[in-house]
């Protein structure tokens, strides 16, 4: 359940309830005016933590505070998992040596954080009548990157394209 689903103080209206108090000891079961009235004594909210138990679990706790703690928890996590996106680097048939080295570089870089690479090579005019061009450079490619790589999708054509997906070994 969701922390913005937690019944709080007055918005609890089922009664009798289960109740927890703030030292997380068992109360019992008791009147919903009467763990307000406990809650209030202490400073403290009345939280509404288990809904669908009969009789629903409530708790003494400060629910700013729990609030907070469950945001940063969310923040670590989302700190720590990475979104695989796919890059894409665009070649030509009759790519240059230094052109071609400058691509690979940035393939590498990007396969090292985690990402998958789309190489898509475009053919012009008269290039189609070569594609021997363009499975020479990708083959060259799958041959470089060699045991790093896990190819997702082989050489195939997409009008006038040849695209070629990879992703890193984990």
């Amino acid at each position: 359940m969701s922390q913005e689903d937690l019944r709080v103080n007055d918005r609890i209206r089922i009664s009798p309830i289960r109740l927890i108090d703030e030292h997380g000891e068992q109360v019992g079961i008791i009147a919903t005016d009467d763990a307000r009235t406990m809650a209030a004594d202490a400073g403290l909210d009345l939280v509404e933590v288990a809904p669908n138990s009969r009789p629903p679990v409530c708790r003494i706790m400060d629910y700013g505070k729990y609030k907070y703690e469950q945001a940063r928890k969310a923040k670590e996590a989302k700190k720590k998992q990475h979104t695989i996106t796919v890059k894409e680097i665009k070649l030509r048939p009759k790519i240059e040596d230094h052109d071609y080295g400058f691509k690979m570089r940035h393939a590498q870089r990007f396969l090292e954080d985690g990402d998958k690479v789309k190489f898509t090579l475009r053919f012009r005019g008269r290039e189609m009548t070569h594609p021997e061009l363009g499975e020479r450079v990708l083959a060259k490619i799958k041959t470089e990157l060699g045991d790093t790589v896990v190819i997702e999708a082989d050489i195939r054509w997409e009008g006038r394209t040849m695209t070629m997906l990879v992703s890193p070994r984990t």
